[in-house]
């Protein structure tokens, strides 16, 4: 969305709502994929049927079948790939020098055993009720200038989670949003949020994020909702000068957007009072707990005033969330749009390596078809995400890394790149990727398995959004 006119803070280059360029020195290569050795000359055929991926125990219930890519040869134009052949062999190519230590077993000791089964599940046209919205967005009665901005941007009809947590959440209550990813839970608090606001000045809210990239996505939304409202927000973050933040609390802001490890520390300062917020939001409440938040969650909930409107919205409602939220909210309205655990539209299957040292070979093999135009791929490690990205563009293809030790310039830049196709992939840690919202990403691989099956759910997340087709690739051995 379009920057809102007006703002009384200039922003950096590295917020997500800047404009950046890429150039041919950024790190991205840019030169085509070239074949591995002894492919000289090799073709990719598109003209066949759609490849297999693997999944002998489920080509009988029309996923894909056991094979990966089977070779043959042309007899015009030298040698091509092919997706046919009745025996239709395994391809495990020559092993590759790049050996990663990053892939664990299926029962390793820092993970959860996950059923391979559960990695497989072919998208579906029809599979549940078109659910028919009880409202429009004019019918939400909000302040005249914030229904001018929505209608400004073309919003007519809520989405499901839209639908029946604004209502509850324009009243003052407290809320507990379930909902899968790219279902618009943003958009659900930050309507009842402006409509606050710009009523009540004095009023002050506080959302929480676990990431950097979340939280000025969040900003960014703000900032394009409350055009020409005068409503001023900061977005605190680490990675980026705490003295400029600091400046902008202290010049007076409506909302603070934030990761909690930041907000702590401005609290420390007393440079945020949190007994003068009215609002909070904990948006990916899950993932916060996963990243070991949940002390600062305490402590920021624990020094709010006792008469406030607190939600929570997630993709995935544990035990620790519900614990959380008794502790915290007063008669929450739960509002869960989720049926089920992965995207309808997503189509999930597995890649089989016989040895680690395959896999690139595997992903090489994959990334050189066409239809992998933008494409998230996930490593576990910091480590394990940069050997793979440069792995990655020293076999031609233009990608980069996105983990947690990059600057916010760098991280942004690098899905600003894929979300304009200037590179194909982004080879990325859970945390680094968590709530980005990169538009039309065609596929997730899992190179690193997942430690747990909500992680492969937050993982998958990212394709298939809205009404979009996707497809999710995890790595089995």
């Amino acid at each position: 969305m379009n920057t809102p006119n007006g703002s009384r803070f200039g922003r950096s280059s590295s917020s997500t709502g800047g404009s950046r360029t890429n150039s041919t020195g950024s790190g991205y290569a840019s030169r085509a994929p070239r074949s591995r050795s002894g492919e000289a000359g090799k073709s990719f055929n598109n003209s066949g049927p759609r490849p297999s991926y693997g999944s002998a125990a489920h080509a009988n219930a029309g996923n894909y079948s056991s094979s990966s890519f089977s070779r043959s040869s042309s007899s015009a134009g030298g040698p091509r790939r092919s997706f046919g052949g009745s025996a239709r062999p395994s391809y495990s190519g020559g092993r590759s020098s790049f050996a990663s230590s990053g892939n664990r077993s299926k029962r390793g000791p820092k993970s959860d055993y996950i059923d391979e089964n559960r990695f497989i599940n072919r998208a579906t046209t029809v599979v549940e009720e078109v659910h028919v919205a009880k409202h429009t967005f004019a019918d939400f009665n909000v302040h005249p200038s914030l229904q001018a901005n929505l209608d400004a941007k073309g919003f007519v009809q809520p989405s499901p989670i839209q639908d029946q947590a604004i209502p509850v959440a324009l009243k003052g209550g407290d809320i507990i949003g379930i909902a899968n990813t790219g279902t618009g839970k943003t958009i659900a608090f930050l309507i009842p949020i402006i409509n606050k606001l710009v009523k009540d000045r004095n009023h002050k809210v506080m959302i929480l994020t676990p990431t950097r990239e979340l939280a000025q996505q969040i900003e960014t939304e703000f900032r394009a909702l409350t055009s020409n409202m005068k409503l001023w927000s900061v977005c605190v973050v680490g990675g980026l000068p705490i003295m400029r933040q600091i400046r902008q609390l202290e010049m007076g802001v409506h909302i603070v957007i934030g990761t909690p490890g930041r907000v702590k520390d401005l609290i420390a300062r007393n440079k945020i009072v949190m007994s003068q917020f009215g609002t909070i939001v904990l948006d990916e409440a899950d993932r916060m707990l996963d990243m070991g938040f949940i002390d600062d969650m305490r402590l920021i909930l624990g020094a709010m005033p006792k008469e406030r409107q607190t939600m929570f919205f997630s993709a995935t409602f544990s035990p620790e969330i519900k614990l959380l939220c008794n502790t915290f909210l007063t008669d929450p309205i739960t509002v869960a749009i989720k049926t089920r655990d992965t995207a309808a539209n997503v189509d999930q299957d597995v890649v089989r390596v016989g040895h680690v040292s395959d896999k690139i070979t595997k992903l090489h093999d994959l990334l050189i078809n066409p239809d992998f135009k933008k494409v998230l791929i996930f490593r576990e490690t910091k480590h394990h995400t940069d050997e793979l990205a440069k792995e990655l563009r020293a076999r031609g293809f233009a990608v980069s890394a996105l983990h947690g030790d990059m600057r916010s310039r760098e991280r942004s830049r690098a899905v600003e790149a894929l979300s304009k196709g200037q590179i194909q992939a982004v080879v990325a840690t859970d945390v680094a990727a968590r709530g980005i919202d990169i538009p039309d990403i065609t596929h997730v691989i899992n190179y690193d398995t997942p430690s747990t099956y909500d992680t492969y759910v937050h993982r998958i997340g990212r394709t298939g959004r809205g009404d979009k087709k996707g497809t999710a690739l995890t790595f089995v051995r």
